[in-house]
């Protein structure tokens, strides 16, 4: 992971972590059913747009691979459903301090992998659709007009004038 990238992904990680438990205080602090779906939702919404705003940083501002996007996102999603487990383990044991369950410990390897592999794949698709949209907004970038460009370079030179 380049150095670059890992603020992001420490960032939007914590983001996700603190959605989860902000919003579910607020879902269950809810007077009705409704209410409580709406914080559901509204958390839906923040990481959906965390998730989207990432995935255009890495490819507007770090010029990164669609792979590479796809797994920096990924691993952020991770990170927020560790700590979310974490969270988890931690109100499990205040709550009733006998022996951990083994749901709740398996919790810190399940909830990152089930949350983790389709955000990359979602990331992927999103990421190779932008990276083709601002591709054909800057132009035709064909394999021949490449091949033209560089046979040009060659036969004139780094400095020389192009030919017509």
């Amino acid at each position: 992971m380049r150095v670059a990238s890992l603020p992001a992904v420490l960032i939007l990680g914590a983001l996700y972590f603190l959605a989860g438990i902000v919003f579910g205080e607020l879902a269950g602090q809810a007077g009705s059913h409704q209410i409580r779906v709406a914080w559901r939702w509204a958390a839906w919404g923040a990481s959906a747009i965390a998730f989207g705003a990432h995935i255009v940083y890495e490819q507007m501002r770090l010029r990164s691979s669609p792979r590479i996007t796809a797994l920096h996102v990924s691993v952020a999603v991770g990170l927020g459903a560790f700590g979310l487990a974490v969270a988890a383990n931690v109100h499990a044991l205040t709550v009733s301090p006998h022996q951990p369950s083994l749901i709740l410990v398996l919790s810190l390897l399940i909830w990152p992998v089930m949350t983790a592999l389709p955000a990359f794949v979602v990331a992927l698709v999103a990421a190779i659709l932008f990276a083709r949209a601002r591709r054909s907004r800057s132009g035709p970038r064909s394999t021949t007009d490449r091949l033209r460009r560089s046979r040009r370079r060659a036969r004139t030179g780094p400095r020389a004038r192009p030919l017509p």
